[in-house]
């Protein structure tokens, strides 16, 4: 199993000179694991993903929120009459994906509908358990303003758990702990610094610090910090990497490939 990163901004996508080893783009990242391509999340990152795949690849939503569905209207392959793309999205409300959808992607605000791309854009609802080819997916609730979902994906022998978004108070780390328990990569939120998230308690996001608690409770072999903040400039992350002072924790950089 691969894992590369094509966004790993949130909030919003930036462009700016200070930030381009961590990049700028908004949550998305490509798995790739036998014949199947899933990606977790469909941000800004999204626009750079490949296109053309022997199967249909998936799109793993974890919510709906701007940051974490903002590619999707700009990735190519939806324009590729003939091509299928198949969106998982959680069933975390009471309106219909479609609905959801239609309201950030419709006139006026967007031209065209999703569903009214040349290409086929597949809709199903994730499950608590459900698999995509040889890649077996489980999911959890999680901790963020209307709802977020973690995912634990299983292929080759390998797993990786995907917690963005995610604000665990002490029970609920516990059960992150134990969802994640020995994973062979964990991705986890820390947008915020320490001094920072006393003032954002309750904003659905965490810090390198709860990172590193869940990996040494969950028994996770590494650890990618994601969810950069989009004031976070390239010298900040460097410096808060240094301070982590272990080669298995990391900030997530745009455009890096990592190997289960």
């Amino acid at each position: 199993m691969e894992l590369t990163v094509l966004g790993t901004r949130g909030s919003i996508p930036i462009n700016r000179s200070d930030s381009m080893i961590f990049g700028g783009q908004t949550s998305c990242y490509m798995v790739r694991a036998g014949e199947e391509t899933l990606f977790l999340d469909a941000g800004s990152g999204l626009i750079s993903a490949p296109t053309h795949f022997e199967k249909a690849p998936s799109i793993l939503l974890s919510h709906f929120h701007l940051d974490h569905v903002i590619g999707l209207p700009m990735y190519p392959r939806l324009l590729e009459k003939g091509s299928e793309t198949i969106l998982y999205c959680p069933a975390i409300t009471l309106q219909g994906a479609e609905a959801i959808l239609d309201g950030v992607f419709s006139p006026p605000v967007w031209p065209l509908r999703l569903t009214e791309y040349t290409g086929t854009l597949t809709l199903r609802t994730m499950s608590r358990r459900f698999r995509i080819g040889d890649v077996a997916v489980e999911t959890m609730a999680g901790w963020h303003p209307d709802g977020a979902v973690v995912m634990r994906l299983h292929a080759e022998g390998k797993s990786l758990v995907y917690a963005t978004d995610c604000e665990p108070d002490e029970r609920g780390m516990e059960t992150l702990a134990a969802f994640s328990k020995d994973a062979d990569l964990l991705l986890f939120d820390a947008q915020y610094t320490e001094d920072e998230y006393g003032k954002r308690i309750g904003f659905g996001h965490a810090t390198a610090a709860a990172g590193r608690n869940l990996m040494e409770r969950s028994g996770a072999k590494k650890l990618l910090l994601i969810h950069h903040d989009p004031q976070r400039t390239d010298a900040e992350l460097l410096a808060a990497e240094k301070r982590v002072g272990r080669d298995d924790i990391r900030f997530a950089r745009e455009g890096e490939t990592i190997c289960l």
